[in-house]
């Protein structure tokens, strides 16, 4: 799912490399926080959340194939 959230996310920004994923893993969920750069927060959240909607919305149905529950944050 990691993986998942850091392509989407790569493509949106001006800046890649600076791209940080952390992913901790429980028995039936995962939370998944994202930091990028200052500068690239307004791309990846999208106007009125509405980039951030989406990207929660791809990775939880990814994430009902194998039946775990994921939270994405996207850390300043």
């Amino acid at each position: 799912m990691g993986e998942l959230v850091k392509y989407i996310a790569k493509s949106l920004v001006d800046f890649p490399e600076l791209v940080e994923i952390n992913e901790t893993e429980s028995n039936q969920s995962v939370i998944i926080e994202l930091r990028v750069a200052p500068d690239d927060m307004g791309k990846v959240i999208g106007k009125q959340g509405r980039i951030a909607k989406a990207i929660r919305t791809v990775v939880k149905a990814a994430a009902m194939k194998e039946n775990k529950r994921v939270i994405v944050e996207i850390i300043q």
